[in-house]
């Protein structure tokens, strides 16, 4: 494979995946003054955020506090545009706490704007085709662009693909599903519908459209795993958000599964389309204004780690002398192999939780982290940890712990998480050694 190689680039700390986690992670090396690249396989930033358009910000806001630190910068920028780019909004589910909700457009910018400003050399259109082994050392990476194979060097690898595709080509064990048979949550493909009159909705109470989606069902026009249909007002007037379409028993690593998820989920909201415009006051008018390029998929490899994060610890409201991040999402378990969705909620019981930086430390690959959805965890804490403002969260220690390694010229897991903690926390991170 080495000889096709067109380019060879020197790098300190090398992130894979432009996502939450990614764009955190990138950000804090950089800040630190290290050479940073990443590398995104599609031509976005972003990504849920950027996939799924209009998706709203979960668990930004445990026990009534922002998380702080680089997601909180990222919204105050949104908050204090003007016109405001983002609001916060009390989430239609009772399980869940406050959601932000924010112009894709402007948020997306955003980012690109606030990596830009930090020095990191993005790459667009960039897939990572393995990683460089020198026994247990990661020493670069292959990826691959439109001019062929190229390599880059780094001193830290930190995988933040979601799917853990570097991960997994370094040796690191991983699970896939749950514990008892091995299923995954659903994907889902999200759109939002335009020129809504918003207040002429019937059933503006159900979050579900329930009686809707029964009618539908029994006359055939809707799919029978269509029996909720989860809605919201956007962000922008007159625009509602869908986040019902969910296609279950596929695995987010099978291309093939992918592919045909993606595309029974577009005739799903074909029918859906048709099926408001045709039977619910308001609808009229309205058409399909934003559909996600693809599904979503919020569940794949789960890493081993240094330790493993559990539905216990997350039920429990546990803390860690290690804890890099605090969360309160719902164990939000969604058609894990049927088309029912379970969602157990903390902030009724007033419970959040925090993830140790130990979660993203393999056992034998020396210098290799993972963050994000990837990390080491059961299949209950995945449920919950897996949000947007967590995975960022999780970024910007791994970018801050990469740092740290590089500085000081040791292993990642032998630098003082104590130390590491204190960092984050000059770096506005809150709620860390009990502070929340």
């Amino acid at each position: 494979m080495q000889k096709d190689i067109k380019n060879i680039i020197d790098s300190d700390v090398v992130v894979i995946g432009g996502g939450p986690a990614g764009f955190g992670a990138a950000v804090a090396a950089s800040r630190q003054g290290l050479n940073v690249c990443l590398l995104e396989s599609g031509n976005i930033i972003g990504g849920i955020m950027a996939t799924c358009p209009g998706m709203p910000i979960g668990a930004a806001y445990p026990n009534g506090m922002s998380i702080g630190g680089i997601l909180d910068e990222f919204l105050k920028r949104l908050y204090t545009m003007n016109p405001p780019a983002a609001e916060k909004r009390k989430c239609r589910l009772t399980e869940f706490g406050p959601e932000v909700f924010y112009d894709h457009e402007i948020a997306i910018f955003t980012l690109f704007e606030m990596l830009q400003e930090a020095g990191v050399k993005l790459f667009l259109n960039a897939t990572a085709l393995e990683p460089i082994l020198d026994e247990n050392k990661v020493t670069g990476v292959i990826y691959y662009d439109k001019n062929g194979k190229n390599t880059i060097s780094t001193k830290v690898l930190i995988d933040c693909s979601g799917d853990g595709y570097m991960a997994a080509k370094a040796g690191v064990p991983f699970e896939k599903g749950d514990e008892a048979q091995g299923q995954m949550m659903a994907v889902s493909l999200t759109f939002s519908m335009g020129n809504v009159e918003v207040d002429k909705i019937e059933e503006y109470d159900d979050p579900y459209f329930t009686k809707y989606a029964q009618k539908g069902i029994s006359s055939g026009r809707l799919h029978e795993d269509l029996h909720k249909i989860y809605w919201f007002p956007g962000f922008h007037d007159n625009t509602i958000f869908f986040n019902a379409v969910h296609i279950k028993d596929v695995d987010g690593t099978n291309p093939f599964d992918v592919t045909g998820a993606a595309i029974e989920a577009r005739k799903r909201v074909r029918q859906l389309g048709n099926f408001f415009k045709e039977e619910i006051r308001g609808f009229e008018k309205s058409h399909i204004g934003t559909m996600a390029p693809s599904v979503g998929v919020r569940e794949t490899r789960r890493f081993e780690g240094l330790y493993r994060l559990s539905g216990d610890h997350v039920f429990s409201g546990r803390k860690f002398s290690d804890g890099v991040v605090c969360c309160d999402n719902a164990v939000d378990n969604v058609c894990r192999g049927s088309n029912i969705s379970e969602y157990i909620s903390l902030i009724k019981y007033g419970i959040y939780y925090q993830v140790p930086f130990r979660c993203m430390l393999p056992r034998h690959i020396e210098n290799l982290l993972f963050a994000g959805r990837c990390i080491s965890a059961d299949s209950a804490a995945l449920a919950s940890v897996r949000g947007m403002a967590t995975c960022m969260g999780l970024g910007q220690a791994a970018g801050t712990a990469a740092g740290k390694s590089i500085r000081e010229k040791k292993r990642i897991r032998n630098i003082n998480y104590e130390e590491l903690i204190q960092e984050l926390r000059e770096y506005g991170v809150n709620g860390l050694n009990g502070s929340c």
